[in-house]
């Protein structure tokens, strides 16, 4: 299996496995093969579980922390269910949203012309979801938003930025655009949708707070700039 990058271990504990997962692998699939979970595995043959407690979608990079044993998974759960799982997200979009920061709370449903995919809607089947954003930097062409996600849900922060008018530069499933052209002629490309798990912070089943970082990818990098941003932006908002 071919990676954008090697897979890193960020920590490892009795209880917890944590990696920086590049972009375009998923981190699940219906059969367990060419995903994640697999490639883990392969990390950790003698763990005696090995659930991801949170996924990302294939073209999503950054941190993924996985339950070793059924005390990490049930500690990991009932630390969603406290607030005390706290998740960061760097995204770029080409405009901010209005205002520039709060909480998005739309409910999020399957859509309806395509089950693949989800949208915000007021179907009685739709999940109560939950997104604090704030935006950190701006530009011409390119806003820097950080992320909270207050609740799971499949492809939560893509449906909420589209539903506020901000789609994530490259995400072209949910009105992204993929090409920016510059005043100067230059076109600067998003190969995958400009989404980063940076930050994970949660107390560890056996006492302390864990805090695990990744920073952003070389193509998030290099896409930012090339519009406009800087690397000390990007490292100051995941350090903040």
């Amino acid at each position: 299996m071919k990676l954008a990058r090697p897979l890193r271990i960020v920590h490892e504990d009795a209880d917890l496995l944590v990696v920086d997962k590049p972009t375009g692998i998923a981190t699940t699939s219906p059969d367990g093969r060419n995903c994640l979970v697999e490639l883990v595995r392969a990390l950790d043959p003698s763990a005696p579980k090995l659930h991801p407690t949170s996924r990302l979608d294939a073209e999503v990079s950054g941190i993924v922390t996985f339950a070793r044993t059924s005390r990490g998974i049930e500690h990991c759960l009932a630390m969603r269910r406290a607030g005390s799982y706290e998740r960061l997200y760097l995204a770029l979009a080409t405009c901010a949203p209005t205002p520039r920061e709060g909480r998005w709370e739309g409910a999020i449903g399957v859509e309806p012309t395509d089950r693949r995919k989800r949208t915000v809607s007021t179907s009685p089947e739709a999940l109560l979801s939950s997104t604090d954003f704030a935006t950190s930097f701006e530009s011409t062409h390119v806003v820097l938003l950080a992320l909270h996600p207050r609740t799971g849900r499949t492809h939560q922060l893509r449906v909420h930025a589209r539903h506020a008018g901000v789609p994530l530069l490259g995400d072209v499933h949910y009105g992204g655009e993929r090409r920016i052209t510059l005043a100067d002629g230059r076109v600067v490309s998003a190969q995958r949708t400009m989404l980063h798990c940076a930050r994970v912070e949660i107390p560890l089943p056996r006492g302390g707070i864990g805090r695990f970082v990744s920073l952003p990818h070389d193509d998030f990098v290099r896409t930012f700039v090339s519009l406009g941003g800087t690397r000390d932006v990007l490292t100051a908002s995941v350090e903040s």
